[in-house]
C-alpha cells in the first residue's frame, strides 16, 4: 500500500461527493433543498398593484369577488393571496417551491424559514423559466402583466438558456471523470507506476477543468439573473438570492479536483526520479 496516494484519493473522494450533491440537491422534498442555485422571492409580489389605494378598478374588478376580502388580512403575505408560492428555488435538474415560516417578514425576535412543499419533476437540461411556472399558478383572471410583472427578468432568465443547459453537460462531465479519478486513485493507492500516475493526472485535470468552468457558467448565471430581478423587480415586490451554498460545493469540489491532480504530478516527477536515479546508480556500478 502507497500511503502518499491517500491523500489524492481522498480529494478525489469528497470531490466525487460534492459534484453529485450538485446535480442532485433539491430533487425531492427535503433533500439538500438548501443548495439550491438561486431563490426567487415573491411572498410580496403584487403588494403595490393589491394596495386597495394603488391599483386600478379594472385589476380590483378582476379580483373582487376572489381575493378582495384577503387582501387586508394577508397584506403581509400576498402571494398566498394569488394562489403562489413565496419562494421557487432553482436547483441543476429541477425546482422547488413552498412558503416562509413563520412568514415572510422577519420581526425582532424571528428570521423567515423555508417551508418546501413541493419540488418539480427532474429533467435533463432543465432550464428555469420563473414566469411561466408563476403565471400557471396565478388564480383564474390574474396575469402577471396586472402584477406589473418585468420584463428584464424573463429577458435575463431567456439569456442565460443555452448557459444553462450548458452547465448541466458539464456537471455530468466533471462528475464523470471524477469517478474515474477516483477508481484510478484507488488502485493507485495499491498499485503505484509513472503510467498510472500520469493517468489519474489527466482524469483530474478533465475533472477539474468540466467542474471549474461549469462553477464560472453557475456563477455568471447567478450575477446575471440575481442582478437583474433585484434591480426591475424589487418594486413591484419580487427579489433574488445566490445561492451559497451551491457556490461553495461546486467550487470545494473543483479545488479539490486541482489539489489531486498537483498531487499525482508530484507522483509522477517522483517515479521518474527515482527511475532516473536507479539508471545512474547502475551506471556507477559496473566501473
Amino acid at each position: 500500500m502507497r500511503l502518499i496516494a491517500i491523500f489524492p484519493l481522498l480529494c478525489t473522494l469528497v470531490a466525487f461527493i460534492l459534484s453529485l450533491l450538485c446535480i442532485f440537491a433539491g430533487t425531492k422534498t427535503g433533500y439538500i433543498e438548501q443548495a439550491d442555485i438561486l431563490t426567487l422571492n415573491t411572498s410580496m409580489l403584487g403588494r403595490l398593484t393589491l394596495d386597495t389605494s394603488k391599483s386600478s378598478d379594472s385589476l380590483l374588478n378582476s379580483i373582487e369577488n376572489s381575493i378582495k376580502g384577503e387582501v387586508n388580512d394577508l397584506i403581509a403575505d400576498v402571494a398566498r393571496a394569488l394562489n403562489i408560492h413565496d419562494f421557487y428555488s432553482a436547483h441543476l435538474l429541477n425546482y422547488c417551491e413552498g412558503f416562509y415560516t413563520p412568514g415572510p417578514i422577519a420581526n425582532a425576535t424571528v428570521d423567515p424559514e423555508k417551508n418546501v412543499t413541493r419540488c418539480s419533476n427532474q429533467s435533463a437540461m432543465f432550464h428555469f423559466d420563473p414566469t411561466s411556472v408563476i403565471q400557471k399558478e396565478l388564480k383564474p383572471g390574474i396575469n402577471l402583466t396586472d402584477l406589473q410583472w418585468p420584463s428584464a427578468i424573463q429577458d435575463a432568465v431567456h439569456a442565460v438558456k443555452i448557459a444553462s443547459r450548458a452547465m448541466f453537460a458539464l456537471y455530468c462531465i466533471g462528475a464523470a471523470a471524477t469517478g474515474l479519478a477516483l477508481l484510478g486513485a484507488f488502485l493507485g493507492v495499491f498499485s503505484g507506476g509513472r503510467i498510472a500516475a500520469l493517468a489519474n493526472n489527466g482524469l483530474s485535470l478533465l475533472a477539474m477543468m468540466a467542474l471549474g468552468i461549469a462553477s464560472a457558467i453557475v456563477s455568471a448565471i447567478m450575477s446575471k439573473v440575481v442582478s437583474e430581478v433585484n434591480e426591475h423587480g424589487t418594486d413591484v415586490g419580487v427579489t433574488a438570492s445566490k445561492g451559497k451554498t451551491f457556490l461553495g460545493m461546486t467550487w470545494a469540489a473543483t479545488g479539490l479536483m486541482s489539489v489531486a491532480a498537483i498531487a499525482w504530478t508530484y507522483e509522477f516527477v517522483a517515479f521518474r526520479r527515482q527511475q532516473t536515479s536507479y539508471v545512474f546508480e547502475g551506471k556507477a556500478g559496473r566501473y
